[in-house]
C-alpha cells in the first residue's frame, strides 16, 4: 500500500508560483521554483526567501511541571528559560545518540516545542509518555511555519509596520501582520538573519501572499534549503546528526546548558547523560568537521574518507556546491587525530582519492542579529 502524501496550508500557493513538488517527510514539498536552486540561494543571501516548513512539528507544553518534564529528556535549561527567549536542543537517548534536535521557546501559557517533520509521530508520542505532574503536551496541528531568511528580512517586517531592532537571534514575540496575529522567533536554518513565524493554517496562504508581495522576497524551496544550511554549518538529522552520534562528537556541546553540565546547578539527569558528560569537553574519538575539496568535484554523502596513508578515517555526511563560494564544500566526521584545522585528507570517488583540507564546518560566515 502506497503511503499517502500529506500537503501543507500553503501547497496550492506553491504550485501557483511554479513549484516542483516532491515527496519529502511524508509531505508534498516544493524542492525548487522556476528560477532554480542556484538563484534561490544567492537570493537569500542578497535579499529575502521565504520557505514552508509547515511540515515541521509543533506542539505546547503547559502547566508548571512543563519545564522538569522537559529537563528530563532533554540535556538543555528550560526552567530558567524566560518568556519570549528560544534556546536550541535535542533529545538523546540511553548510549548518548541524538533521537532528534528541536526548538524551544517559552510563552506566557508554556513551551513550545518545533520538531524535525520526519521525527515528530515519534517525537510526540515519547513527550506524551513522559509528562509528569500536571505538565500536559498539546499537539498544535492547525499551525503553519513560514521562514524569511536573509538581509532584508527584517526591512520586510519594518514595511509591514513592524521595528524589530530590539529583539535580537533567539528572542520570540506575538505580532500582528495586517490583522493577522502571528507568532515569530528570530531564528532559522540558514545562517542569514531572519523569522521564523508560526501561524494558524486558515490565514497561512493570506499571510504568505502579503510577504511575497514585498519586492524583496522570493520563495526558497528544498534544494536552495539544504545548500545555504551547508554553508552555514548546520546538521541535518538524519545525515549529520542520529541516534549513533553524541553531541560532543557532531560539535554541538555547546547547546548543552551550564546548568546541565558537571558541575551545573541540575547536572545530567537526562537521557545518556552520563556518556555525554563524560566525553566534555573534547574525550572523543571522532569529530564533526568542515571539509574543503581542493578540487572541482562535489564529494556526497557516504564517501569515504582517508589519511595520507591510506587508512580508512571517516566518511561524509553532507555534501555539495557552495553557490556562494563557487566551489565544493562537505561535512563529515573523522578520527580525532586528523580532526585539526588545515589537516590534508582524501575522498575516495569511483577509487581515486581526491584531496581535501579539514577546516571549520561554517563555511560562510554567520548573519544572527545579536543585540
Amino acid at each position: 500500500m502506497t503511503e499517502s502524501i500529506q500537503t501543507t496550508a500553503l501547497t496550492a500557493l506553491h504550485i501557483e508560483n511554479g513549484a516542483k513538488m516532491v515527496p519529502f517527510a511524508g509531505y508534498s514539498m516544493p524542492v525548487q521554483y522556476p528560477d532554480g536552486v542556484l538563484k534561490e540561494h544567492l537570493h537569500t543571501r542578497a535579499k529575502a526567501g521565504l520557505f514552508d516548513v509547515s511540515h515541521m512539528g509543533q506542539a505546547l507544553i503547559t502547566g508548571q511541571d512543563a519545564g522538569a518534564a522537559l529537563e528530563q529528556l532533554i540535556p538543555i535549561d528550560i526552567q530558567d528559560l524566560a518568556t519570549g527567549e528560544q534556546r536550541y536542543g535535542f533529545f538523546t537517548n540511553s548510549a548518548g545518540g541524538i533521537e532528534d534536535d528541536l526548538m524551544v521557546s517559552r510563552w506566557p501559557e508554556g513551551i513550545m516545542v518545533v520538531v524535525n517533520a520526519a521525527c515528530k509521530v515519534n517525537d510526540f508520542a515519547y513527550l506524551a509518555a513522559n509528562m509528569r505532574g500536571d505538565a500536559k503536551l498539546n499537539i498544535l496541528e492547525d499551525l503553519a511555519l513560514i521562514a524569511i531568511q536573509g538581509p532584508s528580512a527584517k526591512d520586510v517586517l519594518a514595511r509591514l509596520g513592524h521595528d524589530i531592532n530590539d529583539m535580537g537571534f533567539m528572542q520570540c514575540r506575538e505580532i500582528d501582520i495586517k490583522g493577522i496575529t502571528c507568532r515569530m522567533s528570530r531564528s532559522g536554518y540558514t545562517g542569514e538573519d531572519g523569522f521564523e513565524i508560526s501561524v494558524s493554517n486558515d490565514h497561512a496562504d493570506a499571510l504568505a501572499r502579503i510577504l511575497q508581495a514585498d519586492p524583496d522576497c522570493a520563495w526558497i524551496g528544498l534544494g536552495a534549503r539544504d545548500s545555504l544550511r551547508l554553508e552555514g554549518g548546520m546538521c541535518l538529522y538524519g545525515h549529520d546528526i542520529d541516534t549513533t552520534t553524541t553531541p560532543i562528537e557532531a560539535a554541538i556541546g555547546w547547546a548543552i546548558s551550564p546548568a546541565r553540565r558537571n558541575g551545573g546547578v541540575r547536572e545530567g539527569g537526562f537521557p545518556g547523560s552520563d556518556i555525554i558528560l563524560a566525553q566534555m569537553p573534547a574525550k572523543i574519538s571522532r569529530k564533526r568537521v568542515g571539509l574543503k575539496p581542493t578540487g572541482r568535484a562535489p564529494i556526497r554523502e557516504g564517501t569515504e574518507i582517508y589519511d595520507q596513508q591510506e587508512n580508512r578515517i571517516g566518511t561524509v555526511t553532507s555534501g555539495g556546491f557552495s553557490p556562494s563560494l563557487s566551489k565544493p564544500i562537505a561535512m563529515g566526521y573523522i578520527n580525532k587525530q586528523n580532526a585539526k584545522t588545515g589537516t590534508i585528507v582524501f575522498a575516495k570517488v569511483r577509487g581515486k582519492l581526491l584531496e581535501m583540507e579539514v577546516s571549520s564546518s561554517v563555511f560562510v560566515a554567520n548573519n544572527f542579529y545579536r543585540l
